[in-house]
C-alpha cells in the first residue's frame, strides 16, 4: 500500500523536500528555465515539481497527480494552483530537448551549491549502471536482439549483467556538487569514457590547470594519464591495475612535441608541465590511501538510486533517461547542498 502524502513540518524528509521545491519559485530559477526555453513557466514548473516529488518518494507520477487533485494541504505544500494531469505532466516533459534538461540542471546546480572557492579543486569522477526494468529472465533478450536498440547489455561489479546505459558523474569534493554527467550505452568500456567526461568538464569550464582528478581502475590506460596531464593539464589520478609498469609509466610522460611550437611560450610551458607531472608521480605513490576520497561517489550513486529512485528506469529511449537522470543528478545535488555535511549522513541518508 502507498503512503498518503501529508506534508509534516516535523519530518526532516518533508522539510528537505520543501527547500528543494522552493527552488524552483526563485527568480533566479526561472531565469535559468527561460534561458534554456523550458517553457512556458506556467506549464513547466509545477510538472518538474510533480516529477521531482515522484522521484524523491519513489513513486509514480499518476500517484503524486492523484494526491495533489485530493488534498488541498499539499498544494498548498508545493505551491501548485493548478493541478496538471498525468498526460499532461508526460507531454510537457517530453517536449523538451535533452541538452535542455542537462543545461538547465547543470546551471541550477550552481545557483543551489556552493559555489567553487579559489586554487586548485579535487574532482571524483566515476560510472553507474543504469538499470531498465525488462524482465529479461523471462524471455532471454540476446545482444543481437539489441543491435538496433539504444539500451544495451552491460555488467556492474555491483549488480552483475543489466540491460540499460552508463551514468558517468563528475562531483567536486569536498563539496559534493555535481559538475557534470554524461549518459552511454551500457557496453561502453570506462577507459573510452574518459576523454568524453574530460572534455565535457573543459567545454563547461569546471576544470582549471592543476586540479587533481580522481578515477577508478575502470578508467586505468597509460594513455589516459598522458592525455590528461598533457591536453587538458589535470593531474589525473587513476587508480593503477595490479600489473601497472611504473617505469613505463612514468617514462611515457616526457614532453608532448606541441610544447616546442615556435609560437608558445616553450620554457613556461615546460615549467607547468614539470610541475604536473612531479605532483602526478608525488600522489600516484600515495594512490593506495586517496582510496577514502574517491568511494565517496559511491555513496552519492547509491543516494542517487535509492532515493531518487534510479533503481529500475522505467523508460527505454536514450531521450528519457537523459532527462530523467538530469533531474536525478539535481535531486541528488540539492539534498547533499541542503543537508549533508559529511560522509556519515550520506551513508545514513542513501541507507533509510
Amino acid at each position: 500500500m502507498k503512503p498518503p502524502l501529508i506534508p509534516i513540518n516535523e519530518d526532516y524528509k518533508w522539510k528537505l523536500l520543501s527547500e528543494i521545491l522552493n527552488v524552483f519559485d526563485l527568480r533566479s530559477t526561472k531565469q535559468i528555465l527561460s534561458q534554456y526555453e523550458i517553457l512556458p513557466l506556467e506549464r513547466s514548473i509545477p510538472a518538474l515539481k510533480i516529477v521531482i516529488t515522484s522521484m524523491y518518494f519513489c513513486l509514480e507520477i499518476s500517484y503524486v497527480v492523484r494526491e495533489l487533485e485530493e488534498k488541498k494541504k499539499l498544494r498548498k505544500f508545493m505551491r501548485i494552483t493548478s493541478v496538471p494531469s498525468e498526460n499532461e505532466v508526460y507531454s510537457i516533459i517530453s517536449s523538451f530537448d535533452p541538452m535542455q534538461f542537462i543545461n538547465f540542471v547543470i546551471g541550477l546546480l550552481n545557483n543551489v551549491c556552493s559555489q567553487r572557492k579559489r586554487g586548485l579543486s579535487h574532482i571524483i569522477i566515476d560510472s553507474t549502471d543504469i538499470n531498465l526494468d525488462l524482465n529479461w529472465f523471462k524471455r532471454k533478450i540476446s545482444k543481437k536482439m539489441l543491435e538496433d536498440r539504444e539500451f544495451k547489455w552491460g555488467h556492474s561489479k555491483h549488480r552483475g549483467y543489466f540491460i540499460g546505459m552508463k551514468l558517468s558523474l563528475a562531483i567536486e569534493y569536498p563539496s559534493l556538487k555535481p559538475l557534470t554527467f554524461i549518459i552511454n550505452e551500457a557496453n561502453v568500456s570506462e577507459y573510452t569514457v574518459y576523454p568524453q567526461i574530460l572534455e565535457e568538464l573543459k567545454k563547461r569550464k569546471k576544470i582549471r590547470q592543476g586540479d587533481v582528478l580522481y578515477f577508478d581502475k575502470g578508467y586505468f590506460s597509460y594513455e589516459n594519464y598522458v592525455i590528461g596531464i598533457a591536453k587538458y593539464k589535470i593531474v589525473p589520478i587513476i587508480f593503477p591495475r595490479i600489473n601497472c609498469n611504473y617505469n613505463k609509466l612514468f617514462n611515457m610522460l616526457s614532453y608532448p612535441l606541441n610544447i616546442f611550437d615556435s609560437k608558445r611560450n616553450t620554457e613556461e610551458d615546460k615549467k607547468i608541465y614539470k610541475r604536473l607531472v612531479v605532483k602526478f608521480k608525488t600522489l600516484m605513490e600515495n594512490w593506495g590511501g586517496l582510496k577514502p576520497i574517491r568511494s565517496l561517489i559511491e555513496d552519492i550513486f547509491k543516494l542517487a538510486k535509492k532515493t531518487c529512485n534510479m533503481e529500475n528506469l522505467h523508460r527505454y529511449t536514450m531521450r528519457s533517461v537523459k532527462k530523467y537522470c538530469s533531474l536525478a543528478v539535481f535531486l541528488t545535488g540539492a539534498i547533499t547542498a541542503f543537508f549533508i555535511s559529511d560522509k556519515k549522513g550520506l551513508q545514513h541518508l542513501a541507507e533509510s
